[in-house]
């Protein structure tokens, strides 16, 4: 067992905090906000995140999960000190490292003894390097050593947990050799690949994954919009190009886009990287670019089948950028619910689980019901966002005998062709052939 400190318990802190603990290492993890720290300290987390309360409770009983707002406190006993808070995008597309900066200079202040920082916020190329110097000027007593690792996190959102404990890899980037083998030993009861590089590499591995995933589901949504002009199935092609073994199965799935706050702020963050050093990222520029306008096509495919939206009824169902997670940042939902008030409907949403962060994001002008019913109940189109179970598993009926014209446009594809051609609903989906036509006039 290590004593291990995490700073920051955002989403990567305290899933971070929680899986150490589960292994075995005693954790202590700091944040700012009291309000939030006074939650976790009875097991209830900040934010949806499926099997997380179980992890909390049940090391906040065994002892080895802890939670302050104190510095002192927190780097008392820390033999290693985890930075995991946030780097959000700056108007440019740059990360903004002002909490790291924050944080490293608070280690600085109160460190005591010889620590290994590692750093698992997703920082610029440099940014590792840059904050080992930082501190290691700054702390009071210029005998202690200051080691820094990069260790990028791979988690997603709604399956971070196993993600954590089953993960493809663990990547630490590093300069100092015996640095590196302590935290290949604080991780090695994961049993998952290790692999050890430079903190150049560990740094530019996170941005390039993401931008690779970020370039597949813009890829894929382009051959649905080909295919939506040729009369092609997008679900055929991403199977027939997913059994490739050199492209792979995954990702490949065309809808509305791709939201949340990874894929948006590290493309954006790359691009940026990449014009720092005189190199202009043309593929990761259309990527981007193909994104934005990928949610507003379902309004626009929508304006088109009705002639015009004002005053039509629209059943949003999904808000959260992905299932599984209460996120809506950068979420789908949000650019195509301003698209249909701008063209005059009326906006009606329902979400399994992001309800209460809708209502400080969305425009006060959606109406955010409280089921299914009531969202669809006489509605003219019913628009899916967000492919929950919930709303895979409907019966197709429900749209027929709650819509007043039960027209789906369907943004991730949850119902298979040859199932909705039994229903008297009119489906549109993405890159997929139309099926049904219901009177609208």
């Amino acid at each position: 067992m290590r004593n291990l400190t995490i700073i920051g318990i955002g989403y990567v802190g305290l899933v971070t905090g929680a899986c150490l603990s589960e292994i075995g290492h005693h954790v202590t993890c700091i944040d700012v906000d009291s309000t939030r720290v006074d939650m976790l300290k009875k097991g209830h987390s900040p934010f949806y995140e499926p099997g997380l309360e179980d992890l909390l409770k049940r090391n906040i009983k065994k002892g080895t999960l802890q939670f302050t707002t104190d510095y002192k406190v927190g780097l008392a006993h820390a033999e290693v000190i985890y930075i995991t808070v946030d780097t959000p995008i700056k108007e440019d597309g740059s990360a903004d490292l002002t909490y790291v900066n924050h944080v490293a200079n608070e280690i600085a202040v109160h460190v005591t003894k010889d620590v290994i920082v590692v750093i698992k916020s997703t920082v610029p190329v440099g940014t590792n390097k840059f904050i080992k110097e930082f501190i290691q000027t700054k702390v009071k007593d210029p005998t202690i050593r200051i080691e820094v690792i990069s260790n990028p996190e791979f988690l997603r959102e709604g399956s971070a947990i196993e993600d954590t404990f089953k993960g493809d890899r663990i990547i630490i980037g590093y300069e100092n050799e015996q640095a590196a083998a302590v935290i290949e030993d604080i991780n090695k009861r994961f049993h998952i690949p290790i692999m050890k590089t430079n903190l150049y590499s560990a740094e530019m591995i996170k941005y390039a994954a993401n931008s690779f995933l970020a370039m597949k589901i813009s890829f894929m949504n382009e051959i649905a919009n080909v295919c939506e002009k040729l009369g092609g199935n997008v679900d055929e092609i991403a199977r027939g190009i997913g059994l490739d073994s050199r492209i792979g199965k995954q990702f490949l799935q065309a809808g509305v886009g791709y939201g949340g706050s990874c894929f948006p702020k590290d493309t954006a963050a790359l691009l940026q990287i990449a014009d720092q050093a005189g190199y202009h990222f043309e593929m990761l520029e259309t990527v981007i670019n193909v994104n934005h306008k990928q949610p507003v096509r379902i309004v626009e495919k929508a304006k088109n089948r009705f002639s015009t939206l004002k005053d039509k009824k629209i059943a949003l169902l999904g808000l959260a950028f992905k299932p599984n997670t209460d996120d809506i940042r950068n979420a789908p939902s949000l650019a195509i619910s301003e698209q249909f008030l701008s063209e005059g409907a009326q906006v009606f949403a329902y979400d399994p689980i992001a309800m209460e962060k809708a209502k400080s994001i969305l425009s006060n002008k959606v109406v955010l019901t409280s089921n299914i019913d009531e969202t669809l109940l006489g509605a003219d189109l019913a628009v899916i966002v967000t492919e929950w179970s919930e709303f895979k598993e409907l019966p197709l009926t429900i749209f027929a005998e709650l819509m007043k014209t039960p027209i789906i446009f369907d943004g991730r594809n949850c119902f298979p062709l040859d199932e909705t051609s039994h229903y008297n609903i009119e489906y549109h989906s993405t890159g997929r052939p139309v099926i049904g036509e219901i009177d609208i006039n």
